[in-house]
């Protein structure tokens, strides 16, 4: 039989890289032709470095306002407050510095905008839900009347996406949402900005990135055009992580990893995924695991789980690897422990009286229903659960 499939490329016109970031906006703010520029960010980098600051100097009369109090996992309410902050300001650009946490604030307030919502709970309507058979149902969204451009200081890979993750505080659940538009028009990759990253976020969302091209090369649907790139990725990812754990001040090692996670991230939101970011996910949203930290501690275990259902795929993470003779588990818990990195749900803050809540949450997860291995109970979720406690 014929393999048929399908491949959606990202509404991304662009990627800058290797470039200062203030050269690179203003290069891109003067493509555009835009007038009124709001600039989104985490209060680390807004307060504590030059960057933002830089970047307002630069656009000059071109500057119309700041929102800097981004919240981790994206909870609603902080959605809703940056939504009126841009609505306030009537911007005709959006451009977002920092990791996946404002990426993907503005990805939220870009639905805000184009669907006309003003409260938490209107987001339920367009939140991705699984149906009662298995299938997902995605809401159609409108275009926001406005792009974001993406400058990341992490390696969490948003910015080369179109899925956003929203939580939910009142049912401690994260849940997606995507749209055509909401990701980022055009990517800045500058790799000198990022040394203001902390070195465990720097080096925890590059293996969420390590999870990204995984859970792409496993996948129960792979494609050649991914496999290709996320294989390249994920050795370049490798080295370069460890090249800046050894030495944060490599320049160059930190754009090689900022250039292997847009490889990593040609699967994102376009081919189905497994159960290391459908429990991932809910770790955050439930016991407020860092986003990287939740692959570094999922993904080794959702690859043992998953190992007799694709061993043929895991052994091409282990030649990407290449220690061909290594098991794709061990080599990513080995990465993990090499990078400093917890790899055990109890070395997060996660309790065991946490896996009920966080089982219920990721059996309502579409990526644990594609899962390689089928996942239909929620027995087998505290199964992975308690092997990786």
């Amino acid at each position: 039989m014929i393999p048929s499939g399908r491949y959606d490329f990202l509404a991304q016109e662009s990627i800058l890289f290797g470039m200062p970031c203030v050269q690179a906006v203003m290069q891109t703010v003067g493509e555009m032709g835009a007038k009124r520029v709001y600039l989104v960010s985490s209060q680390s980098l807004s307060r504590k470095t030059d960057v933002v600051s830089s970047i307002t100097t630069a656009l000059g009369d071109c500057f119309c306002g700041l929102f800097d109090e981004c919240v981790a996992h994206v909870p609603r309410d902080s959605v809703i407050r940056a939504l009126a902050a841009v609505r306030s300001a009537r911007p005709d650009l959006i451009v977002t510095v920092g990791g996946g946490t404002p990426i993907d604030t503005v990805k939220m307030l870009l639905i805000g905008l184009a669907e006309d919502l003003e409260s938490p709970e209107q987001f339920d309507a367009f939140a991705i839900r699984l149906l009662e058979d298995g299938s997902k149902h995605v809401p159609p969204i409108k275009n926001p009347p406005i792009r974001q451009i993406a400058v990341p200081t992490t390696l969490s890979g948003a910015e080369f996406s179109n899925l956003a993750g929203c939580t939910d505080t009142n049912r401690q659940t994260k849940d997606l949402f995507t749209a055509r538009e909401i990701g980022a028009q055009r990517v800045i990759l500058d790799p000198a900005i990022t040394v203001h990253t902390p070195d465990w976020l720097w080096l925890s969302t590059g293996m969420r990135a390590i999870d990204h091209a995984a859970e792409t090369i496993c996948s129960r649907n792979p494609q050649p055009f991914t496999d290709s790139t996320c294989l390249h990725g994920l050795s370049m990812l490798a080295d370069s992580l460890r090249q800046t754990k050894s030495d944060p001040s490599q320049i160059e090692a930190r754009l090689n990893s900022q250039l292997a996670v847009w490889l990593c991230c040609t699967g994102l939101n376009r081919i189905e995924w497994g159960a290391s970011h459908g429990i991932g996910h809910q770790l955050g949203a439930v016991a407020g695991v860092p986003h990287g930290h939740t692959s570094c501690v999922m993904l080794h275990n959702v690859l043992r789980y998953n190992q007799m259902a694709n061993e043929e795929r895991q052994a091409l993470i282990s030649q990407a690897l290449r220690r061909p003779d290594s098991s794709a588990c061990d080599l990513i818990e080995e990465l993990a422990k090499d990078l400093g990195m917890p790899t055990q749900l109890r070395d997060v803050g996660v309790s065991r009286e946490h896996f009920a809540t966080i089982a219920t949450a990721a059996m309502q997860s579409m990526m644990v229903k594609t899962n390689p291995r089928p996942i239909f109970h929620r027995n087998q979720i505290l199964q992975i659960l308690e092997q990786a406690w």
